[in-house]
């Protein structure tokens, strides 16, 4: 029961076994009905034709009773005396009187005593106008009801209707006629026991068909599982699953598998590149600042101390930079509070004002700017555009906020040379600077604009770049107002 193919094959065969035992129920009880139906029609019809005789006046002894084993009959009268049965009838139930031996009784044919009373009595004739009219048969539906009954020694059940009739002497008798029930229960007994028999039959068939068919349609699922299997097993990200040609759920996991991998791919190969970027830009201010302690301890004279502090600020910066990005990589989400773009801004050009380049601020007055959002990362973000716009401008760098559809839009801008179209989306990888960016002092490490970007996206926005007006490359950052 633990294989997905065992499970599947016992619920298809509960199932199936449900709906069979539910059909078959169902079949027996209307089999069983319909032939009910056939027996109380007989027993009708076998009523009425001895009721008609006895409503014309036929004598008792003159009625004809032929059909006795198939049509056992009995006749009582007002007084639920038997007044008539079948000539090999020796014991019947179900009926109104359970004798079968005729008692004297006055015939279908004689005259009835007068009636001491000529005005009759009220009781009497509310009676007699629900009985049948002298020399009729009752037109109401007839009473049925089971019974047995045995003929010639032979005890069988009936189905027995009653039905009511007038002889022209005004005595009104009731006739139950029995039509046989054997047929019905062999029937049904028939159609039970080939039920009985063939339900564990077809039970089996649906469940081996169930395990075959489940068997080959999970035959992709352990192709999949043994690739993947083998895949760990190598550590070969490149290695892909198989996928069916079929279109169904099971193509649609091994595509899916594929992608995760591809994608599981990309970021491995993509830290193994990080760390080797990061190995080799900690490298280089390591190395530096090695050198001049190693001088400075055999010719203190000789210290470069401006220089060794400005190595060992790019390699603080270099450091909180990795770390950062390391945090970013592990899903670090962005804090809960409310950031005001338009004063974070002001704030953090108001801290240059000892740049090279003096950056023109344009955030309209009086604007709600409030971005939900970590104010040190959007910080950051803003931090970074600025110093990459004044490393590259000529003369003016430019920074605006203003509303834009559901969210706000921070544009940085410069009079610079501008990004080139197709490296657009390049710069903003990791360990990236174009040709006339790679020194030590003005290129940086090439992370500030893949953190902007990666802390925009976290943020849910955008960060791309344009041409400016001045010229120059254009940073959008898009962030989206609060909810």
């Amino acid at each position: 029961m633990r294989s997905v193919r065992a499970r599947a094959a016992l619920g298809a065969t509960l199932v199936v076994a449900v709906a069979l035992i539910g059909a078959g129920l169902a079949v027996l009880l209307v089999l069983r009905a319909n032939l009910i139906d056939q027996a109380d029609l007989q027993a009708e019809v076998a009523a009425r034709e001895v009721a008609g005789a006895l409503a014309t006046g036929t004598p008792y002894e003159d009625v004809e009773l032929d059909d006795d084993e198939d049509h056992p009959v009995q006749v009582t009268d007002e007084e639920n005396r038997v007044v008539l049965v079948s000539k090999d009838l020796r014991a019947v139930t179900g009926t109104g009187a359970t004798g079968v031996t005729p008692v004297p009784s006055a015939s279908a044919g004689a005259t009835p005593a007068p009636d001491d009373d000529d005005d009759g009595d009220d009781d009497d004739q509310d009676d007699d106008r629900s009985r049948p009219g002298r020399g009729e048969v009752s037109s109401d539906d007839p009473d049925f009801s089971d019974g047995t009954a045995t003929v010639d020694r032979t005890t069988a059940d009936y189905r027995f209707a009653a039905v009511e009739a007038t002889t022209p002497d005004g005595v009104t008798l009731t006739v139950y006629a029995g039509a046989p029930l054997a047929a019905e229960q062999e029937a049904v007994n028939t159609v039970r026991g080939a039920m009985l028999t063939g339900l564990p039959v077809l039970l089996v068939v649906v469940a081996g068909v169930t395990w075959l068919v489940t068997r080959r349609a999970l035959r992709p699922v352990e192709g999949i599982r043994q690739e993947m299997a083998a895949i760990t097993a190598s550590e070969d990200l490149a290695r892909r699953v198989p996928e069916p040609d079929s279109r169904d759920e099971i193509a649609a996991l091994a595509r899916t598998t594929n992608e995760t991998l591809t994608v599981l791919e990309a970021s491995v190969e993509r830290q193994r590149r990080f760390v080797a970027d990061a190995s080799h830009e900690l490298r280089s201010p390591i190395a530096s600042l090695r050198t001049q302690l190693e001088v400075a301890e055999a010719h203190p004279e000789l210290l470069d101390l401006p220089g060794a502090v400005a190595d060992t600020v790019r390699l603080q910066v270099l450091a909180a930079d990795l770390l950062l990005l390391a945090r970013l990589d592990a899903g670090e989400k962005p804090g809960g509070g409310t950031v005001e773009l338009g004063a974070l801004v002001r704030e953090e050009v108001s801290q240059r004002t000892r740049d090279r380049i003096a950056v023109a601020v344009e955030v309209p007055e009086g604007g709600a700017f409030e971005v939900n959002g970590s104010r040190g990362q959007l910080s950051r973000v803003i931090g970074n555009l600025l110093d990459n716009a004044q490393r590259h401008a000529e003369s003016s760098v430019a920074v605006s906020v203003e509303a834009d559809g559901r969210g706000v839009r921070v544009e940085v801008r410069d009079d610079g040379a501008g990004v080139p179209e197709d490296e657009r989306e390049r710069i903003f990888e990791r360990f990236v600077r174009l040709d006339d960016a790679r020194s030590r002092d003005d290129g940086g490490a090439g992370l500030g604009l893949a953190i902007a970007r990666d802390v925009a996206a976290r943020h849910g926005g955008t960060l791309t770049v344009h041409r400016a007006d001045e010229g120059g490359a254009a940073f959008r950052l898009w962030l989206p107002r609060p909810a």
